[in-house]
């Protein structure tokens, strides 16, 4: 089964302070260890570096090339695929849109569901609820009880 993550994922294993540290660290312990095949999205990865390293969004903020370094733990591993927008993504991603008629944040995820569908990923590991109004995908909450 092919599996991603939403970019809560990777800053609730950042942030010590969230309340879902633990859970989301051993999550992204099991992605890094593998073996099975995970994908990071580019769009994720650099969400990523846009809220770790803001001081506004993190009382403790990471420097740049400690959360570069982060994202280059998943980038080194044979198991991981690193994907971006292929060939006619425009076509996938209205095909995405014409459906849920995403607006203000929703394109993101909107993107992100048409980089799954592009690229063949089954599931997305995110607490982010936005994602359920998607067709096509299995989301997973790594933080429900």
């Amino acid at each position: 089964m092919s599996e991603t993550f939403g970019v809560d994922v990777l800053v609730h294993a950042t942030h010590r302070g969230s309340a879902f540290h633990e859970t989301a660290r051993v999550l992204v312990e099991r992605f890094l260890t593998g073996p099975g095949l995970v994908y990071l999205l580019w769009p994720v990865a650099a969400e990523y570096l846009r809220i770790v390293t803001h001081p506004a969004l993190l009382d403790v903020p990471l420097a740049p090339g400690a959360a570069a370094g982060n994202i280059g733990q998943f980038v080194s591993r044979a198991h991981v695929r690193t994907v971006g927008e292929g060939e006619d993504f425009w076509g996938v991603y209205r095909r995405v849109a014409d459906v849920v008629q995403p607006r203000g944040g929703l394109v993101s995820q909107a993107h992100i569901v048409a980089l799954m569908h592009q690229h063949g990923i089954a599931t997305i590991w995110t607490r982010d609820r936005d994602f359920r109004k998607f067709e096509g995908i299995t989301v997973r909450d790594p933080f429900a009880g």
